[in-house]
């Protein structure tokens, strides 16, 4: 055996068999493609889920569950538990260490779009995945009463251009049976896409809310500052940002204990990890079945080797005649699951990076799920190694069969 080194001997055998070979390493291949792959946009989902709101410190609504006001507030998801009034929200807008607040307003759709009531301020304030600032695609933000800015998918969706019109609904559905027609709202701006709620928001300012609620006439319209235009009564929630971020637990306990109204106030961070740990079973389901996917691979390779066994007695039968002893056979069909496993590893971590470099723009444009490393990591290579190192431990069962036959039959061919 020793002119035979055991690895050229294994590739050798594989070689001779390459088309049983190709196939089984593809399926290790697929396996592991769609395992990294799964976990690579996990990660990125994840990451991007946590960013949908970036430098917010708080999120002040009506009293009720962290994970409700964030799902009204910021994804649209649900309704209020209660409306807030002006004088609270400008309590709390005047304390010392508030930089800035967003005044949001719901209630109102669009096509089955939500509308959200606010100000230029948004535009401004609200950021994502890593304080990136919105950008508009198209026109500019808010002008007077009656103007409008619409998300990227309410633009695509409904075929939406600057310039154009829209009428606002009352309720949250896609369809209404109230709808403020006598007020239109002119478009003055499109965002760029961010794989956020807000691509699927239609915004308008508060007093044009409160215009078509009062029923007031276009002629009541007013340009200019968007601290022109008069106050509403109640508001849905706001959004804060400080001077320094850790006064955000000083200011969250001063809100949540507020003496005039029931109010509460959540840090943004914390509510997202709090919802994602809820809806994070789906993830480690995903994660199982790709893991399932892999050890089907790995038991391709474990079929494979033990069907080939019986037609391959004649073979080991005269590597015992060349010198090989039994141990030598042994080793020789746990390399070659090894090496089937490897190369399928390797290919399989190629094809992954080869699809998320062409797929990453899609996915960060559309759905803003950023992924962040486009090249193969320690990670990988520890996949790669697990991969090849569980081959190797399911070759150990053909392996420990050709053992004995290979004891049993020393140069007696069985038929």
């Amino acid at each position: 055996m020793s002119r035979f080194p055991l690895p050229r001997l294994a590739l050798r055998s594989v070689l001779n068999r390459r088309a049983t070979a190709l196939l089984t390493a593809l399926t290790v291949a697929i396996s592991v493609t769609l395992f990294l792959g799964v976990e690579k946009v996990r990660h990125g989902a994840r990451a991007s889920f946590e960013n949908t709101i970036s430098g917010t410190d708080l999120i002040v609504g009506a009293r009720s569950s962290p994970i409700n006001l964030l799902l009204y507030s910021i994804f649209h998801i649900g309704d209020p538990t209660n409306a807030i009034s002006w004088q609270s929200y400008e309590a709390v807008s005047g304390a010392p260490s508030v930089a800035w607040t967003v005044p949001i307003s719901l209630g109102d759709s669009h096509r089955g779009f939500r509308v959200v009531g606010t100000d230029n301020r948004f535009f401004e304030h609200y950021k994502y995945a890593n304080r990136r600032d919105l950008e508009f695609a198209g026109g500019g933000p808010l002008e007077d009463t009656f103007s409008a800015v619409i998300g990227a998918r309410v633009a695509d969706e409904l075929g939406y251009e600057v310039g154009g019109e829209l009428i606002v609904a009352h309720g949250g559905g896609e369809f209404s049976f109230v709808q403020h027609d006598q007020n239109p709202f002119t478009l003055t701006g499109i965002l760029a896409p961010t794989g956020t709620p807000v691509d699927r928001s239609v915004f308008v300012r508060l007093d044009g809310l409160d215009a078509i609620h009062d029923g007031a006439g276009s002629g009541e319209d007013h340009a200019g500052d968007d601290h022109a235009h008069a106050e509403p009564d109640q508001i849905t929630a706001f959004l804060v940002g400080l001077d320094h971020p850790a006064a955000a637990l000083r200011l969250q306990r001063q809100v949540n204990t507020y003496p005039d109204e029931a109010l509460q106030a959540i840090i943004p961070g914390m509510a997202l990890v709090q919802l994602w740990s809820v809806i994070g079973a789906a993830e480690t389901t995903l994660t199982l079945i790709a893991a399932f996917v892999v050890l089907t691979g790995l038991v391709s390779i474990l079929t494979a080797i033990l069907t080939s066994l019986n037609e391959r007695r004649r073979e080991m039968a005269i590597l015992r005649a060349l010198g090989a002893r039994p141990h030598h056979i042994f080793a020789l069909l746990v390399s070659e699951a090894a090496l089937l496993a490897l190369a399928g590893a390797v290919l399989g971590t190629a094809l992954t990076y080869g699809l998320l470099a062409v797929l990453a723009p899609v996915l960060e444009a559309r759905y803003a799920i950023l992924i962040a490393q486009l090249w193969p990591g320690l990670y990988d290579l520890a996949i790669v190694a697990a991969v090849t190192g569980a081959a190797a431990l399911l070759g150990a069962f053909p392996a420990w069969r050709a053992y004995r036959n290979s004891l049993a039959d020393g140069m007696t061919i069985r038929v």
